[in-house]
């Protein structure tokens, strides 16, 4: 599913951020990606959804080498790959409900289709009154929630998650991991970058620690 092989990052001329990282992300496995502020989780889930390339090392995603792979290629790639960005990432001209409906409307589904689907998600996620919401118009815990729903809804390969509970309450913070732990069950296979420690306790699964660009694994 996922491989990385001696991987090293470094934005322009600066030092790696990323230093010999070497892990593999079985088929339907559930990981958590810790490490202290600025130790490199947001840069390595970059190089996880394209965003960036490697300096240097071996990428594989879905046993595709990032670096040959052709660009005419990568939609396809993404379009397996759900993200839940720490900034979120709504588009600002549509509600809640299109927000959340974008993947599935990517892959040229019909309202039809996706509309009980969405609705029963929002619900889920307490956003059922908000579906005809513009993004400016709720919380930060609104649209964190939002976000998390647009990244789940297409049960996708991979999921990658970004301090998916930081501006939620404790209570809702293990409702939306009982979701994450929901959609593992059924096969995609999910990366949680946190730094929770409290979260972390609750949930009995791998962890890869950053520390300072380099990555050590607890299992």
């Amino acid at each position: 599913m996922v491989r990385f092989e001696n991987v090293g990052l470094r934005y322009g001329q600066g030092p790696e951020v990323l230093r010999d990282v070497s892990f593999h992300l079985k088929p339907g496995s559930l990981h958590f990606l810790t490490g202290a502020s600025g130790a490199g989780k947001t840069s390595l889930l970059r190089l996880l959804f394209l965003a960036l390339r490697p300096t240097r090392g071996f990428i594989s995603l879905f046993d595709q080498d990032v670096a040959t792979v052709p660009r005419t290629a990568l939609p396809a790639i993404r379009r397996q790959i759900g993200v839940v960005f720490q900034d979120f990432r709504l588009l600002d001209h549509m509600t809640t409900f299109e927000n959340v409906a974008m993947p599935l409307r990517v892959r040229r589904m019909s309202r039809a289709q996706y509309s009980h689907d969405v609705e029963e998600l929002l619900d889920w996620v307490g956003l059922g009154d908000r579906m005809n919401a513009l993004p400016a118009v709720l919380s930060g815990g609104e649209q964190q929630r939002a976000a998390i729903a647009r990244a789940v809804v297409g049960q996708p390969d991979l999921l990658l998650a970004d301090e998916p509970t930081g501006n939620v309450d404790p209570a809702l913070a293990a409702r939306l991991m009982r979701l994450f732990i929901e959609l593992n069950k059924l096969g995609t296979t999910i990366l949680i970058a946190t730094h929770d420690v409290q979260l972390l306790d609750q949930f009995d699964a791998p962890r890869l620690e950053l520390g300072k660009g380099d990555l050590t694994i607890h299992s």
